[in-house]
């Protein structure tokens, strides 16, 4: 009965060894692979930030433009120190922002078409009253 104690105690030793061994191997490769950054959100924010610059944002809705630059250079900065979820939520934000600039411009360029529009049908109802008058 002795000898079957000291063969479990001996087998519980050899099963022991590996696992400390094992978890810091684990650990070590988690700790020395660095996240990935976030390249896809990157990617949408800039292209975003393109679209509200074509758009002529800059005239329209410059505050926003600015603050989507603003948010991507430090989604950038967070990338080149290794935050990568403060990345992420910042180039999040930097194309949250580049929409925004890109509504306003379109809001702002339909309002200044409703305004000539206006003008014109103005323009056209005097005219009208004006030949009505002459007859």
């Amino acid at each position: 009965m002795k000898t079957h104690t000291m063969s479990g105690r001996r087998a519980a030793r050899t099963f022991a060894r590996p696992v400390p061994l094992l978890f810091a191997a684990v650990t070590l490769v988690a700790c020395a692979s660095a996240p990935l950054p976030p390249t896809e959100s990157l990617s949408r924010a800039s292209a975003a930030i393109e679209t509200a610059e074509q758009a002529d944002a800059r005239r329209y809705a410059g505050a926003e433009l600015e603050e989507a630059n603003r948010y991507l250079t430090e989604a950038n900065r967070s990338v080149e120190a290794e935050r990568m979820a403060e990345a992420d939520r910042l180039a999040r934000q930097a194309q949250i922002a580049a929409e925004l600039a890109i509504a306003r411009t379109e809001a702002a360029k339909a309002a200044a078409i409703n305004r000539d529009m206006e003008r014109g049908a103005e323009a056209l109802g005097e005219e009208l009253q004006r030949q009505e008058d002459q007859q």
